[in-house]
């Protein structure tokens, strides 16, 4: 078994190298030991996306898991936050067939507790990977039952109840689904609204024959953004392979800032429950803080990653999180993330106006961002002491470590954090004009990379 397969969040490999059936049979089997140990329901519900691995994968995982005397719900073809939802309503664990926004050689499996709550290295990955690994503990008893359930209808249903759309105006969307299930799950979403639909890319094909599911690329957006201004739609929208992620393209074409959907989303939560808390991560815009406060709301800051803001949103009760990742959390769905009701929101508040998307934004778009930029780098502890050692000493600054490294100015910041499995360093800026955070993103950027070999993501 390769050692990188299990992620800090998930189970993510290649097919037929890393990820196979016999992994994932012997995953299954482990999966049923430890919900045994943590005392959860006896049934797991188990989600597939279109990936052409996915179905003899969760077939092979589900005979490990009902090779232990677990019982199985296969629910099919979904969304990663179908199978959330139906890990909520039902109230069983779960386990989703994706590899998210990876490229088509990928496969891998998102885990979860009943009540859709999260599993990650911190909370059980890394004893199901030691049973994995050693082989778990094996006892003779009845084979469990196997069954099948459909949850789209219900999952319509319930986000629906969670936005209103019943009053909006009449509207013109984009949607550039990826071949992801996007295309499975906003036909029956997307039916119910009173909205004119242009379908990109909503064919079911985990070879992803047009561009990758993963839109936090600018490169991947462009056919939308050229659809939204040929169509002249309202608003665009862009879901990852598994569609637990959303982004939005503004009547101009142009890429909505996902920190400026956060603090929209923050405002509207905070309409229906005064004074409530909201989480933001700590790469997520100023204006986000500054806006839920505006409102009347607790602004309460994160690490990077669902499992801590889904942590606190449980420990603080807080109604919706924000990841500058497009990353979405919702208290009433169970704190998991959605991308669908993300775009739900956006459709909402742009329906209930009379003004276009780039109007309604333009109080949130308060700072100019660098986006992420990652740099390989030798150490990335030594190379974080030095950026510190040279920013903490300027007048002004504050620095604090919740992830990585954040340096605080009243007219700019910026975030470094290293990757967990990549020699990479993380690099995000914010200024109050573009020309300041110019200035600091390529001072910090030239102090870093000095003559190291330097491969940019994101630009």
């Amino acid at each position: 078994m390769s050692a990188s397969i299990f992620k800090a969040y998930d189970i993510r490999g290649l097919v037929d190298k890393e990820l196979t059936p016999d992994f994932a049979f012997a995953t299954g089997i482990a999966v049923a030991r430890f919900l045994e140990q943590e005392r959860e329901p006896g049934t797991v519900v188990i989600g597939e996306d279109m990936r052409p691995s996915s179905p003899t994968l969760a077939t092979a995982f589900a005979a490990g898991v009902t090779s232990q005397g677990l019982d199985v719900i296969r629910i099919g073809l979904a969304s990663t936050d179908m199978l959330y939802f139906a890990s909520g309503k039902l109230n069983l664990p779960g386990a989703m067939f994706t590899a998210s926004h990876n490229p088509a050689e990928y496969n891998g499996i998102k885990l979860c507790l009943s009540g859709a709550r999260p599993i990650g290295k911190e909370s059980g990955l890394v004893v199901i990977e030691n049973y994995v690994r050693d082989g778990a503990p094996m006892a003779m008893r009845n084979v469990g039952v196997e069954k099948q359930q459909s949850m789209l209808a219900d999952y319509v249903d319930h986000l629906l109840t969670l936005v209103d759309v019943s009053a909006i105006r009449p509207l013109k969307i984009v949607i550039d689904a990826g071949n992801g299930m996007g295309g499975y799950t906003a036909p029956a979403v997307f039916e119910r609204l009173n909205a004119e639909v242009v379908e990109l890319y909503f064919e079911l094909d985990g070879t992803f024959p047009n561009h990758e599911a993963n839109p936090i690329e600018p490169a991947n957006l462009v056919d939308l953004q050229k659809a939204v201004k040929k169509h002249k739609a309202d608003i665009g929208l862009a879901f990852d392979g598994d569609a637990d992620r959303c982004f939005l393209v503004d009547e101009k074409g142009a890429l909505v800032n996902p920190s400026a959907l956060t603090a929209l989303i923050a405002t509207r939560e905070l309409a229906k429950n005064p004074g409530a808390s909201i989480i933001y991560n700590l790469i997520s815009s100023r204006a986000v803080k500054e806006v839920v406060e505006e409102n009347g709301g607790t602004a309460i800051r994160s690490r990077v990653g669902h499992s801590y803001i889904k942590k606190q949103m449980a420990e603080t009760n807080a109604v919706f999180g924000g990841e500058h990742s497009g990353h979405f959390y919702f208290r009433d769905f169970w704190r998991a993330d959605s991308g669908m009701l993300a775009a739900l929101h956006a459709i909402a508040a742009l329906g209930e106006t009379k003004t276009t998307l780039s109007e309604l934004l333009k109080t949130f778009n308060r700072y100019h961002s660098s986006g992420e930029i990652n740099s390989t780098v030798s150490d990335a502890k030594s190379a974080m002491d030095q950026i510190e050692k040279i920013y903490g000493k300027k007048e002004g600054v504050e620095v604090d470590y919740l992830d990585g490294l954040t340096v605080s100015h009243a007219d700019w910041w910026f975030n470094l954090r290293a990757s967990n499995t990549e020699p990479l360093l993380r690099l995000n800026v914010e200024a109050s004009s573009e020309a300041r955070m110019k200035k600091v993103r390529d001072d910090v950027l030239n102090t870093i990379r000095g003559d190291l070999d330097i491969l940019v993501l994101i630009p």
